[in-house]
């Protein structure tokens, strides 16, 4: 079933993006007040070949491990937290779809990814539209949301059900075949462009569709027998990660400037205490999560798939991860007081942060779940996408 690959690539991509740094940080409002990330920024990260890192080994892709993802968009998401989440959602999707379609659809998306010659996939699979069975593919009909980094994209991933069967596919075609609807107005996350997008009786070929709840790759190595909900905790996790770390490295900042003021907050006890436990808890978050991933990673290595108890475990770390650092950023919003208010890195972290808590792999639908397979409560039951179902 292959190994897990470890990439040689990665210290280099390291190197990358701390080169990349300024510019992400000098275009993050710029990004912001377009909705989208500038030219400058998206010229930036395809110099890096960041887009590769979920590609597999065999195609021309870096193929990282979960440990290796988890780290780079950590990394990103440290610089910009927009910029983190629209490359944790393109690469997650340009990869997976290159390790679960076969050969003819990857000669026609991949065809010489080391040059640069390969689809740019974005899109959407939890809000599910119609799919109807065609000579030689489907017709798909719906309307998503939240179509993360879209502009970088040629490509859409879709999900539908299959009217006839009943079951979920993902679906890839070019993007021009569906209606964008410029609609992303929110309060974070603003530069990832993530608007709906709407396809209409849309015909995509059999060969460019897979099941949604595959954990059989056709390409590349072990990291892809995740599946697409543990490949999404891998991204997602790294996200809280760089956005816990960096707002505590903006509140550190910030007391260093106030400490010695006239009745400054910042030099009580109180402040002292409050510090400490945001670092230990963020701390804690990001051991445990490093753990589950290394778990993880040694059993794929072995030949094989995850049990329902690290599954379990593997959503319930991304909750964990999501949420401590969300009450980290509390801790942050508190004591950064008007700064927290003003425009600027510290008040659109806090927005981001806010945003990117509400997506549905973190949401308490999948935290109840996790506690009733963890307490025992459903005995024999297996994860199936984001339910838990019996045998």
């Amino acid at each position: 079933m292959g190994q897990l690959h470890v990439s040689a690539e990665f210290d280099a991509m390291a190197r990358k993006i701390d080169e990349i740094a300024p510019v992400l940080r000098a275009e993050a409002e710029k990004c912001e007040e377009q909705r989208a990330l500038t030219e400058d920024v998206v010229r930036a990260l395809e110099n890096t070949g960041v887009l590769r890192i979920g590609i597999p080994s065999e195609l021309g892709g870096y193929e990282f491990s979960p440990s290796q993802v988890v780290r780079t968009i950590e990394q990103l998401s440290y610089h910009d937290a927009s910029v983190g989440w629209t490359v944790m959602a393109v690469q997650f999707v340009t990869g997976s779809t290159a390790g679960y379609l076969g050969a003819e659809a990857v000669a026609d998306l991949y065809p010489d990814v080391p040059a640069g010659r390969h689809a740019v996939i974005a899109g959407q699979g939890t809000r599910l539209g119609t799919a109807v069975r065609a000579d030689g593919g489907y017709r798909i009909s719906g309307r998503w949301g939240f179509a993360s980094g879209i502009p970088l994209a040629t490509h859409i991933h879709t999900a539908a059900f299959c009217a006839e069967t009943g079951e979920a596919l993902v679906f890839t075609f070019p993007k021009e075949l569906a209606t964008l609807v410029d609609n992303w107005d929110v309060l974070g996350l603003r530069a990832t462009h993530s608007i709906d997008y709407v396809c209409e009786d849309v015909f995509v070929p059999a060969t460019h569709a897979f099941a949604a709840t595959t954990m059989e790759n056709v390409h590349g190595g072990a990291i892809y027998r995740l599946g697409l909900v543990n490949l999404a905790a891998v991204v997602h996790s790294g996200w809280a990660l760089g956005v816990g770390r960096r707002l505590l490295d903006e509140l550190k900042a910030l007391v260093a400037a106030k400490t010695g003021t006239h009745d400054a907050a910042v030099d009580t006890g109180w402040f002292h205490a409050a510090y400490a436990q945001a670092e230990a808890r963020f701390r804690a978050a990001r051991a445990w999560a490093m753990e589950v991933w290394a778990d993880n990673e040694a059993t794929l290595d072995r030949g094989e798939h995850l049990s329902t108890e690290q599954e379990t475990l593997t959503r319930l770390m991304l909750n964990n991860t999501t949420w401590s650092v969300h009450a980290v950023g509390d801790t942050v919003h508190q004591w950064a007081a008007t700064t927290a208010v003003r425009r600027g890195d510290l008040q659109r972290y806090l927005r981001d942060l806010d945003t990117g808590t509400q997506h549905i792999t973190s949401g308490p639908v999948v935290l109840q779940k996790c506690g009733a397979s963890l307490a025992g409560l459903a005995p024999g039951a297996h994860w199936h996408f984001l339910d838990l179902v019996p045998d």
